[in-house]
């Protein structure tokens, strides 16, 4: 069977799985594992663990994607192996091997990061094929990590609409409390997951399997550690288990916020009767464990507040907010999330108080310390291409993700312009007794209007003016995930009325 037509029957299946989780919600589904075990469900997901660079990692068994197509058999044998393990209840996962990951502008600090074995993440994948599509119906639209169709740049386009005015005056959101739980995904209690996974699942032998995950135990420096809470980072299915976890977070909220398979009107309603009772109105956008609240209220409210979150998580999730980094902050002063600083602040046209996303200032420092020590770790006596090369992904990514700040195409000229002159002293350490003019005659290229950009043969050092900067357009809190059937008709309705508020928003 071709991969398009399995890629398609597998789509059918989530389709259908979707919608009568949709349409259900109270629905327990029983028979699950056949499907986890067929053997479309498992081609799906090795094409798309192949695709993945992960693939390349090996996990404790040393196994990797190279070294499977190379056995006699390949991969269609590997599939048939674990199909038979899965079915006659003889597969069991392996330990993680554990990975320390620097922590990105935090020197000396880093992030546990599991690595499953080959085997163990191809039966992940899928059993992800599977779930996501039931539990996808129950997540609330206000939680956007590692969901289909939503990301970081959702989150704060969504903090950044409250912030703004409305029709009835200006934002009525004053305080945030920045929300931290201390070692998250290291707390995650496993009695308490599997309870919320039977909400929805009853199917023995899928809740066998997955808490079979949860206990695989992590290997660290050849010492094996069977841990009694947690669920590793940088398994498959990781990201999938922490949003059922924390969905209880998201139902604390839920009388603000608009509940799954509700239109966002009746959380409209509720929010509007709370402010004109006096009441305190708390409005909470999640993007994995990270999370924010906004507070229509008093900071005494917002600290009241903070203390029954923290009394909540204590005996519902069985977690610890951190006291210390769970901060509350006015809105007018700014607050840090996912990467981007978010500010209300005035409008340079009408002066009204509006919601802003800055680049902090220590992510621009952390890229010109990442690009330092990359030129830095280069040898003279490699070519400016391998530079370029080296350097380009890097730019790419990070200008595509601020691209949507305020005032980002001033940043973006001024780190162009830091850039080249850290190329042109490498360029000159590599060249000693060439000049300036020398160095920029052979490696620079100049087009009528546009900055100088270092080049050799066909590679370009990328401009992050090039990429341009753009507002991010949030069109409805309901998001397309691969699996809603009706939302082309949506769409095209969330497209007008973001064209609609595009054009309000130009008079601010």
């Amino acid at each position: 069977m071709s991969s398009a037509v399995n890629t398609s029957l597998v789509l059918d299946m989530q389709r259908k799985l979707y919608r009568w989780s949709n349409e259900d919600p109270d629905k327990v589904f029983a028979d699950l594992f056949n499907l986890v075990c067929d053997r479309r469900t498992l081609e799906e997901a090795w094409r798309r663990l192949a695709r993945n660079s992960g693939s390349r990692t090996p996990g404790t068994d040393g196994m990797t994607r190279r070294l499977v197509e190379q056995r006699p058999g390949g991969a269609a044998r590997l599939l048939d192996e674990i199909r038979e393990a899965l079915r006659n209840g003889t597969y069991r996962p392996e330990p993680v091997r554990q990975r320390l990951i620097p922590k990105p502008g935090k020197p000396g600090k880093f992030r546990p990061l599991g690595i499953p074995t080959l085997i163990d993440r191809l039966v992940q994948m899928a059993l992800k094929l599977v779930l996501e599509p039931i539990f996808e119906a129950d997540f609330y639209p206000t939680s956007y990590g590692f969901r289909r169709g939503r990301s970081t740049h959702d989150a704060l386009a969504r903090i950044q609409k409250f912030l703004h005015p409305t029709r009835r005056g200006p934002s009525v959101y004053r305080y945030v409390i920045e929300g931290d739980i201390k070692g998250c995904f290291d707390a995650i209690d496993h009695h308490v997951m599997m309870e919320r996974v039977r909400k929805r699942i009853s199917d023995r032998k899928v809740l066998r399997l997955i808490l079979s995950f949860l206990k695989a135990g992590v290997m660290i420096e050849g010492t094996l550690r069977h841990s009694v809470t947690g669920s590793p980072q940088g398994g498959i299915i990781s990201p999938m288990l922490s949003n059922i976890y924390l969905t209880g977070i998201d139902e604390r909220y839920g009388r603000w916020s608009m509940h799954p398979r509700e239109p966002s009107i009746n959380a409209a309603a509720r929010r509007v009767k709370d402010h004109k009772r006096g009441r305190p109105v708390f409005y909470m956008v999640r993007y994995a464990d990270d999370f924010v609240v906004l507070v229509d209220g008093t900071r005494e409210q917002a600290e009241a507040e903070k203390l029954a979150l923290a009394e909540f998580l204590k005996t519902e999730l069985r977690m610890e907010l951190s006291m210390e980094k769970t901060r509350i902050t006015d809105v007018r002063e700014g607050f840090d999330f996912l990467g981007y600083r978010v500010v209300q602040s005035k409008a340079y046209r009408t002066g009204r108080w509006v919601g802003k996303l800055f680049i902090p200032k220590g992510k621009l420092n952390d890229l010109r310390y990442r690009i330092k020590a990359t030129v830095k770790g280069i040898p003279s006596g490699c070519q400016l291409a391998d530079v370029i090369g080296k350097l380009n992904p890097i730019l790419s990514g990070w200008g595509n993700y601020y691209r949507y700040a305020s005032g980002a195409y001033g940043k973006f000229s001024h780190l162009d312009f830091w850039i080249w002159q850290r190329v042109g002293r490498w360029l000159k350490m590599k060249h000693r007794n060439a000049t300036w003019p020398t160095l920029r005659r052979r490696y620079h290229l100049s087009a009528p209007g546009k900055r100088r950009q270092w080049t050799e043969r066909t590679k370009r050092l990328r401009l992050l003016c090039d990429g341009g900067t753009m507002r991010h357009p949030d069109l409805r809190i309901e998001k397309p995930n691969g699996w809603n059937a009706t939302w082309g008709k949506k769409q095209r309705e969330s497209l007008l009325d973001f064209w609609d508020a595009f054009g309000r928003l130009r008079t601010i």
